[in-house]
Formats: C-alpha cells, sequence, structure tokens
C-alpha cells in the first residue's frame, strides 16, 4: 500500500491535467491554422469569424485552466488573461468594420498582454511542475511578435488572416513541446522509482 502512495507522489498534483491541456491547446492551434489557411484565406465572413474566435478561445481555455488549479482568484495572471482576451475580442470584432489595419494593431497589443500574462503563468508554475521553461520562452516570445503585427499593420496593403498563422503556429509547436516535455519527465520519474 505504501508503495502505491509512492508511485502516487511521483508525478505532481495536476500534471496529469496540464499535459491534457498543452495537447489540447495546440491541436485547437493546428484546427485553426488549417480552417486559416484553406477557408479563412478565401472567405472573408469566415476569415473574421476565425479572428475574433482567437482571443475567445484563449480566454476561455485560460478559465478552465485555471479552475482547474485552484480558481481564478489564485491564478491572477491567467484572470487578467481572460479579461484582456476578451476585451480583445470585442475591439477585433469592432475594428473588422474598419479594416485590417486596426484590427492587426489591436491583435499585436493583445499578443504582447498575453504572452505576458503566459510568461508570469509559467514562471509561477516552474516550481510546482517544471518543464516551463517552454511556456515562459513562448510567453516571451508573443511579446516580441506583438511588434510584428504593428509592423504588418502598416504595410500597404495590408494582409489578411494569412498574418496570424505564423503566431498561432508558434503557439502549437509550444503547447505541444510542453506537454511532450512533461510526458517524457513523467515517464522518467516513474521509471526511475521502478528501477530502485
Amino acid at each position: 500500500m505504501q508503495h502505491s502512495s509512492s508511485r502516487i507522489d511521483l508525478v505532481a498534483p495536476g500534471s496529469a491535467w496540464l499535459k491534457t491541456y498543452y495537447f489540447v491547446r495546440a491541436a485547437v492551434s493546428i484546427l485553426w491554422i488549417a480552417l486559416a489557411v484553406l477557408v479563412g484565406k478565401t472567405s472573408v465572413p469566415i476569415a473574421a469569424i476565425l479572428i475574433i474566435l482567437y482571443p475567445v478561445w484563449d480566454a476561455f481555455a485560460n478559465f478552465v485552466d485555471a479552475r482547474k488549479n485552484g480558481g481564478i482568484k489564485a491564478n491572477f495572471s491567467q484572470a487578467f488573461n481572460c479579461a484582456v482576451s476578451l476585451i480583445t475580442a470585442a475591439c477585433i470584432a469592432y475594428a473588422l468594420g474598419i479594416g485590417m489595419k486596426p484590427v492587426l494593431f489591436v491583435f499585436g497589443v493583445w499578443a504582447i498582454l498575453a504572452g505576458a500574462f503566459q510568461l508570469v503563468t509559467g514562471v509561477r508554475r516552474w516550481k510546482s511542475y517544471g518543464a516551463q521553461w517552454v511556456m515562459i520562452l513562448s510567453g516571451g516570445q508573443s511579446v516580441l511578435v506583438g511588434g510584428h503585427f504593428f509592423k504588418n499593420a502598416v504595410a500597404l496593403p495590408p494582409p489578411g488572416i494569412e498574418a496570424i498563422v505564423p503566431y498561432a503556429a508558434l503557439g502549437a509547436f509550444y503547447f505541444l513541446l510542453s506537454a511532450i516535455w512533461l510526458t517524457v519527465k513523467d515517464a522518467r520519474k516513474r521509471s526511475a522509482h521502478a528501477a530502485g
């Protein structure tokens, strides 16, 4: 019985959820990219819906993750991320009536803020779960990429939804890498325990 208990303690509480969360976020990002490339580039209404849904999905995902890890009040960085993402979705919906330039500007501001909040979340979780260097790197890179959206916003002619695809691809890569890293890390712990 004691042996069984020690096996349970090998993996940090919530690690299984975090792996699932990262895998799901990667899968949704890949699906979003596929829809953007295959449909969004040729259909303005679908492109508009996809662009609005991007921050909405981010807000929902952060909300669910925070609820699974102590609640919104205990996860201030994700709480702020939820609020900023929902406000961003509303601003994008309004900006779409003007054109892609203001949309990309809003998206750039959001990429900077969301990246900063993700970076903070990664730092806070490092001690509990480890393997958060990927999320920290992703958050930092998101902040830098935000400036690239400002550059696209003043380009002539302004790009369409394809300007967001590389950003989504980076997100998918980092979430997938985080999920795989945690999976390997937990497997190594179990193997080391079994060998000992």
